[in-house]
């Protein structure tokens, strides 16, 4: 199975809500940085991509139909060439400043916090953080954690994206939109029931406990 949709939107951007949406139109899964939690085995292949040794990109991701957030948005230019009759579904945020407050409050706060030592319990999520933070500190921005630098490389990274997708092929796309760009783009019927909204900044941090 070859990916249908390739998402080159950063976290934060209603990327969540994409995987259950596309997961609906496509059905089949969508890879987000939830499964990561999953499949512990995926670290390592992501930690080699970082470093320039990319994998078999249709065989590493065999099985899904799309692919939205990071770290999958960081080679969203390997997976659209791997996968050439994909479209390209860049999400995105009112501007900058909407996502880092988002971003800030959630991904961005959770790599920041250490976690306590010498819990084996912990291992897994340990070793992928350490991934998270090479794929931010390699692929985003050395300063990912400084406003200005983070906000400055998410909009160059949507520029870039707009400039090197072509117009046939790509989806600019943000969560007020809903079904229709999207589903006019893969030629498929819009669902008669509402557009998904799952793991808003509030959700996030009670999920993650980061306001106990």
């Amino acid at each position: 199975m070859s990916l249908r949709v390739v998402g080159a939107g950063l976290g934060r951007t209603g990327t969540h809500s994409l995987k259950d949406a596309l997961e609906h139109l496509l059905g089949g899964p969508c890879y987000h940085m939830a499964e990561v939690f999953g499949r512990p085995d995926d670290i390592p292949v992501w930690d080699a991509a970082i470093d320039g040794r990319h994998p078999d990109w249709g065989t590493f991701l065999g099985g899904y139909v799309a692919a939205v957030d990071w770290p999958a948005a960081a080679f969203w230019r390997e997976l659209a060439a791997a996968d050439s009759d994909a479209i390209v579904l860049l999400s995105t945020r009112s501007d900058a400043d909407a996502w880092w407050k988002s971003a800030n409050a959630t991904i961005f706060e959770i790599s920041r916090r250490p976690l306590p030592p010498g819990d084996p319990e912990l291992d897994g999520f340990r070793a992928q953080l350490a991934m998270v933070d090479k794929l931010f500190t390699n692929t985003f921005t050395r300063d990912w954690h400084d406003e200005t630098a983070a906000k400055a490389a998410y909009d160059a990274h949507n520029t870039a994206v707009r400039a090197e997708v072509p117009a046939d092929r790509i989806v600019d796309w943000q969560p007020g939109d809903g079904w229709a760009p999207i589903c006019e783009k893969l030629g498929v019927a819009v669902p008669d029931e509402p557009f998904p909204h799952v793991n808003s900044t509030d959700d996030f941090r009670a999920m993650a406990g980061l306001d106990d």
